[in-house]
């Protein structure tokens, strides 16, 4: 069974910045450059999605929306590992 579920209220355990593309150095995600931070440790997020990767099928990936601001707007859905989230909050 999964650490996490969808619809879960997770923090960041640590400051999640965009990781490049292993082929080719470049991002991943578009309008950011790799190393830029995508969430701070301690922000609030929720579990939208539970996946794993074609090449590690044995290790979960959750889709996390993290907030974005003071009025709770969610940002798009990245991809976090177990050990990146946490239920309770972290001191950033």
């Amino acid at each position: 069974m999964s650490n996490f579920q969808p619809g879960d209220r997770v923090f960041a355990a640590l400051d999640l910045f965009n990781d490049p593309l292993e082929e080719t150095g470049e991002s991943g995600i578009p309008g950011l450059q790799p190393g830029d931070l995508l969430a701070p440790a301690g922000i609030r997020g929720m579990v939208v999605n539970v996946g794993h990767a074609e090449a590690a099928p044995e290790d979960e990936i959750y889709l996390v929306r993290f907030e974005t601001g003071p009025n709770g707007s969610l940002a798009e859905p990245i991809g976090c590992l177990p050990g990146e989230l946490s239920y309770t909050p972290v001191a950033p």
